[in-house]
């Protein structure tokens, strides 16, 4: 995106922020204790999130590409109605999409807030594949003997759900951790994940079948091939200490992969985000939630 329209929507958006802070159309902070309360809240976050779509949608690069368009109601009804669950916002797309940034970004606004919040990523769910690593000598020869990492039946699902719908229902759960360093290992019960009001959940499983109605909030990030290509391949190399063959050979595998198993989960996104904007902009979306979120008398 051209400096100038980085700008441009980074100044707007701060114009919207200026302008709630400033208005005297203010309203008594409701008791969210009472459903009376909480239909207030639902109305008042309906208009403003309603005006933000708006904003975005009149943008020359705007980050929302997709809204479901039953969200708000739907959303704000479960506020009403099921005040004491927790909210579980699941964050997907395909690798090196930008979903651990926007997981960071919405877990910074969300402490802002003062709410309580707990992170978890489903690649800790992957299966032990240990024993196949020692089989085949490394993990590149496994997954150049066919071994489909990414397939649904290659995540403990069924854990997953389970571990997901005890967070939701306000218990601590101790999730399994999976070890990123090429020896396939997966500790279960490895440590403790607390189940705060909002759980943000983001991982490329948070979208398939067996999962994905679980969360309140679906999230799914789309950005170029050609800038998850470099972010992976700056990663493999100088993070992981992979060589440029294999790391070409994972990104072969990586983008089919997500054509198979990571795109279809679009279909169910609340929200499908342009994961190519700056994020200038997308912190001052959520500076803006800040800002109408406390924005009471």
């Amino acid at each position: 995106m051209h400096i100038n329209i980085i700008g441009f929507l980074y100044n707007n958006m701060q114009l919207l922020i200026d302008k709630e802070l400033n208005s005297q159309d203010k309203i008594l902070k409701p008791d969210f204790n009472s459903r009376t309360g909480r239909e207030l809240l639902a109305f008042y976050l309906q208009t403003k999130f309603k005006q933000i779509f708006s904003y975005d949608r009149h943008c020359e690069s705007p980050i929302f590409k997709d809204i479901n368009p039953t969200f708000i109601q739907r959303f704000t009804k479960r506020l009403i109605t099921n005040p004491r669950k927790r909210i579980l916002i699941g964050i997907t797309g395909e690798s090196a999409c930008g979903k651990s940034t926007i997981c960071r970004e919405l877990k910074n606004l969300i402490e802002q807030l003062a709410m309580p919040v707990s992170v978890l990523s489903t690649d800790n769910y992957f299966n032990d594949i240990s024993e196949l690593i020692k089989k085949y000598g490394s993990f590149d020869n496994v997954r150049d003997n066919g071994y489909d990492i990414d397939a649904p039946e290659n995540f403990q699902l069924e854990l997953l759900k389970k571990d997901l719908t005890s967070l939701a229902e306000g218990k601590n759960i101790k999730a399994p951790r999976y070890i990123p360093n090429g020896t396939g290992v997966s500790i279960p019960e490895s440590f403790d994940v607390t189940s705060d009001k909002l759980i943000v959940v983001e991982g490329i499983a948070t979208m398939y079948e067996d999962v994905k109605d679980v969360f309140d909030i679906k999230i799914y990030i789309e950005t170029d091939n050609e800038i998850r290509r470099e972010r992976f391949m700056k990663r493999a190399i100088e993070e992981r200490n992979q060589t440029e063959e294999n790391a070409l050979k994972q990104w072969d595998y990586i983008v089919n992969a997500g054509i198979k198993y990571v795109q279809p989960g679009r279909n169910y996104a609340d929200f499908v985000l342009d994961g190519n904007v700056n994020l200038q902009y997308f912190d001052k979306i959520l500076e803006y939630i800040h800002t109408i979120t406390n924005n009471f008398q």
